[in-house]
C-alpha cells in the first residue's frame, strides 16, 4: 500500500528499507495510532527519520506523497472577503507598472504629502495624485506607486517609503521546540565551555584519582560546566517579516536553549536610538541603542535577524524611518554596531537567489562587510564559523 512512499523516500536520500516498511505497516494493523493523517505522519517519521538533519526532507515528501489527505472539500464554502477586496483593486501590467514614475527623492515626496494634506478636502479613489485607495498615487493605500506614504490598511507591493499607520506587532514565543532541533544543532558550533560558579558538581575521574593516590575517600567537587558564550540578539519583527514568524521563532527558542548569557532586543527593519524587549510595549518602554552597546561589552557576539527590506532612505536618510523621525541614519548605527562587535552576523529569512532584486539588502551587506548569510541549515553553518573565527 505505502510502496511507493517507500520509494520516494529512497529518491529523496533518506534509507528506508523493507524493515522500517515491515515495521510501519506491523504499527498500523497493531492500531498503535488514531486513524488521522496528523497521527500518520508522526508514526511514519519516527519509523523512518533516523537522523534529525533529514525532517525536513521527510516533511517535504510525506507532503508530495499525501497531498491532499487532509483537505476536504467543500463545495459551499464561502469565497473569502479579502479576495473580493482583491478583486476590487486596480490591476496593473508590469508594463503598465514601468511606465509609473516616482516623485524623485525623499524631500520631493514628503514636502507633495504636506501639500496633499493642506489641499484635499474629501475621499479618493483609483486616482493619481490625491491621497485615495486604489489607483496610483503616491499617497494612500491599495493601489501601486515605485515609491510612496502607505496611509493605513495593509501592504500589497512592498513599495512603500514611510507607513502611517499604528501596527501591532507580536512576541516571538521562546517556547515552541517544533522545527528547533537542527538549528540547535547548527548553533552548537558557537559553543565554548567553561567552568564558573560554586563548586556544587562531582568530578568522578579526580575522585578517582585522589582515592587512589590518597589511600582513602577522596571526594572532589567542580563548577557546572556552562556554555561561555554571550550573545546578543537583535530581531526585525513586524511588516515584511510577518511570513517569517515561525521560522524567527524557532531560531529564538533554539538560542534560548543553547546559550546561557543570551541578550535580545526587537527593532523594525533597522536598529536606530532605540529597541525594545517587549512588541506591545514598543512606543513606551524603549532602550536606547547607544546604553545597550554601552552594558554590553565586544566580547559579546552580535547577530542581526531580518529581512533588510525596506526603503533605502530608512538606512541613508535622517527621517527616513517609516515608524517616526529618526535623528541618524540607520547605516549610521549599524556602522556602531560592528564597530563595537567585532564578531557579527546578519541572518536573512529570504532566499538568497532573491537578495539582488532589494536595493536595501545590498546596503546592510556592505554595512555588515559581507557578513550576512541565509536562515538556512548552511546558513548557519557558515555564521557560526564566522562568529567563532579568532580575531
Amino acid at each position: 500500500m505505502f510502496h511507493g512512499f517507500v520509494e520516494a523516500l529512497r529518491a529523496a536520500g533518506i534509507p528506508a528499507s523493507l524493515k522500517e516498511h515491515l515495521l510501519l505497516l506491523e504499527a498500523l494493523d497493531a492500531e498503535v495510532i488514531e486513524r488521522t493523517p496528523e497521527q500518520f505522519y508522526y508514526l511514519a517519521r519516527a519509523i523512518f527519520v533516523k537522523d534529525e538533519t533529514l525532517i525536513d526532507r521527510f516533511d517535504r515528501v510525506f507532503a508530495h506523497v499525501f497531498r491532499g489527505l487532509d483537505a476536504p472539500i467543500d463545495e459551499r464554502a464561502a469565497i473569502p472577503e479579502e479576495w473580493l477586496r482583491a478583486v476590487a483593486q486596480k490591476y496593473l501590467s508590469p508594463e503598465e507598472m514601468a511606465r509609473i514614475e516616482s516623485l524623485g527623492s525623499w524631500d520631493e515626496i514628503m514636502e507633495t504629502l504636506k501639500k496633499r494634506l493642506e489641499e484635499q478636502q474629501g475621499r479618493h479613489q483609483g486616482g493619481n495624485k490625491w491621497i485615495g485607495t486604489g489607483g496610483t498615487s503616491p499617497y494612500g493605500n491599495s493601489g501601486y506607486n515605485p515609491e510612496g506614504v502607505r496611509i493605513g490598511d495593509d501592504s500589497q507591493h512592498k513599495r512603500a517609503i514611510k507607513v502611517w499607520d499604528k501596527r501591532e506587532f507580536a512576541n516571538l514565543d521562546s517556547n515552541r521546540e517544533l522545527g528547533t532541533r537542527n538549528i540547535k544543532v547548527a548553533l552548537r558550533r558557537l559553543r565554548r565551555f567553561a567552568r564558573e560558579g560554586a563548586a556544587d558538581e562531582l568530578d568522578l575521574d579526580a575522585t578517582i584519582a585522589g582515592t587512589a593516590r590518597q589511600g582513602w575517600l577522596d571526594v572532589r567537587m567542580r563548577p557546572e560546566r556552562h556554555n561561555a558564550v554571550k550573545l546578543l540578539l537583535f530581531l526585525d519583527v513586524g511588516g515584511s517579516m510577518d511570513p517569517f514568524i515561525r521560522l524567527v521563532e524557532n531560531l529564538f527558542s533554539a538560542a534560548t536553549a543553547e546559550f546561557k548569557h543570551l541578550e535580545f532586543f526587537y527593532f523594525h527593519n533597522c536598529v536606530y536610538e532605540g529597541v525594545w524587549k517587549d512588541n506591545h510595549r514598543r512606543f513606551t518602554e524603549r532602550t536606547p541603542t547607544a546604553e545597550v552597546i554601552h552594558r554590553f561589552g565586544p566580547d559579546y557576539k552580535l547577530i542581526l535577524v531580518g529581512d533588510a527590506a525596506m526603503s533605502p532612505y530608512e538606512l541613508t536618510h535622517p527621517g527616513g524611518s517609516v515608524e517616526h523621525y529618526n535623528e541618524e541614519a540607520g547605516l549610521t548605527w549599524l556602522s556602531r554596531l560592528t564597530d563595537t562587535y567585532p564578531a557579527a552576523a546578519w541572518l536573512n529569512p529570504v532566499a538568497e537567489a532573491h537578495w539582488g532584486y532589494t536595493h536595501s539588502v545590498g546596503l546592510v551587506r556592505q554595512a555588515m562587510r559581507e557578513r550576512m548569510y541565509s536562515l538556512t541549515l548552511s546558513g548557519l553553518d557558515d555564521a557560526m564559523r564566522e562568529l567563532s573565527r579568532k580575531r
